[in-house]
C-alpha cells in the first residue's frame, strides 16, 4: 500500500529556509513523478513544484521559482522541498502527492504545516 509521509514543517521568520522530505514506500519510488501542493487557510490547494522520475525534470510554480528547489533520492525514497527566502505568503499545509495510474488513483500525504511569520 502506498505511504507518504512528509516531516519538516514548522515556524520560521520570513527571509528564512526549511527543508521538508517526504518518506514513499509502497511502490516503485524511482518509476513515479512526485509533487509538492500546497494549501493556504481559506484558499484552494496549489500545485507548487513537481519532479519527475527523469533525471534534472522539475517544474515550478511561478510564485516559488528561485526560492524553492524539489530534489529526490531513490535510494531513500525520499523526495524534498528546500525552501529559501520564505515568505509570510508561503503559509500553508505542505502535502507530498503521486499519481498511480494503474489504480487511477492520486495519493497523499498527511500534511505538515509551514508558517512564516515574525
Amino acid at each position: 500500500q502506498v505511504q507518504l509521509v512528509e516531516s519538516g514543517g514548522g515556524l520560521v521568520q520570513p527571509g528564512g529556509s526549511l527543508r521538508l522530505s517526504c518518506a514513499a514506500s509502497g511502490f516503485t519510488f524511482s518509476n513515479y513523478a512526485m509533487s509538492w501542493y500546497r494549501q493556504a487557510p481559506g484558499k484552494e490547494r496549489e500545485l507548487v513544484a513537481v519532479i519527475t522520475s527523469s533525471r534534472d525534470s522539475t517544474t515550478y510554480a511561478d510564485s516559488v521559482k528561485g526560492r524553492f528547489t524539489i530534489s529526490r533520492d531513490n535510494a531513500k525514497n525520499t523526495v524534498y522541498l528546500q525552501m529559501n527566502s520564505l515568505k509570510p505568503e508561503d503559509t500553508a499545509v505542505y502535502y507530498c502527492s503521486t499519481f498511480r495510474s494503474l489504480v487511477k488513483l492520486r495519493y497523499w500525504g498527511q500534511g505538515t504545516q509551514v508558517t512564516v511569520s515574525s
